[in-house]
């Protein structure tokens, strides 16, 4: 292999030298916003009526909860670069599993890259440079995920039978309907669900990252796992209107009155 890549060494270095400027290149070529995800917010009527008509709601707990998403790499050149770690702890959104439903949503910029414990999970021995994960994460936001035009993934839920959720995953503007496996706890105070899946990029429309015609590239295929807890929850009650100040004449006509 050696042998077989030593004469292709100097027409590849031009392009490795260019590979920090590729984001700055691929942005001058950016595309206006697409319009903004709804998110689970947009749903939340439908929760405070679940929960005002006595069904169990759940609220996701972010700190508890975590989807991590790990990215190998692939391509003649490989072993130049990096296997990844990619974390969501910032999940939002409601649940009525007595109801078969949940609405969850994530800001892609509040992803997390190659995070230590994260990586030894994965088996990922070698631990990128602070530059490294720099680079992996402007590239992911920028050419791959265009997260300034999508900047939210939100995932509408069902259950199915044989303990599998129905997940319509809505990212990078395509929706997709996706089968996942999940071990599910409910009681009276939490909800927990946990399972492990393999997603493609490409069935959202999504080009995983590549440079030198795919000699060193990331797999289409990603790793997911999640764990997601959410507790009980009671809507707030509805801040009571203002109370309306008296007009001078109106507290007149009160001290007119004879007492009682």
């Amino acid at each position: 292999m050696k042998r077989a890549l030593a004469p292709q060494l100097p027409l590849l270095l031009p392009l490795l030298l260019l590979l920090p400027l590729l984001p700055l290149l691929l942005s001058a070529c950016a595309r206006p916003p697409a319009p903004s995800a709804p998110g689970p917010m947009a749903d939340l009527d439908w929760y405070r009526a679940a929960a005002a008509s006595g069904a169990a709601v759940y609220a996701v707990d972010p700190a508890a909860s975590l989807v991590a998403v790990t990215v190998r790499r692939a391509g003649l050149m490989a072993r130049l670069g990096h296997d990844h770690v990619v974390a969501i702890r910032t999940l939002s959104g409601h649940a009525a599993p007595g109801l078969g439903r949940a609405d969850l949503a994530f800001r892609l910029d509040q992803m997390t890259v190659d995070e230590p414990p994260l990586l030894g999970e994965a088996e990922i021995a070698r631990e990128p440079s602070p530059e490294a994960v720099a680079g992996t994460r402007r590239n992911m936001l920028g050419p791959v995920l265009e997260a300034q035009r999508y900047p939210v993934v939100t995932l509408h839920v069902e259950s199915l039978a044989g303990g599998r959720l129905g997940v319509d995953v809505t990212l990078h503007g395509a929706t997709r309907r996706l089968a996942l496996p999940a071990a599910v706890r409910v009681d009276a105070q939490q909800l927990s669900a946990s399972g492990k899946a393999t997603l493609k990029q490409t069935d959202f429309g999504v080009t995983p990252f590549s440079v030198g015609g795919g000699l060193l590239s990331v797999r289409d295929a990603l790793e997911v796992r999640y764990h997601i807890v959410s507790r009980r929850w009671t809507p707030p009650a509805s801040p009571s209107p203002p109370r309306r100040e008296r007009t001078a004449r109106e507290r007149g006509r009160e001290l007119s009155r004879p007492p009682a």
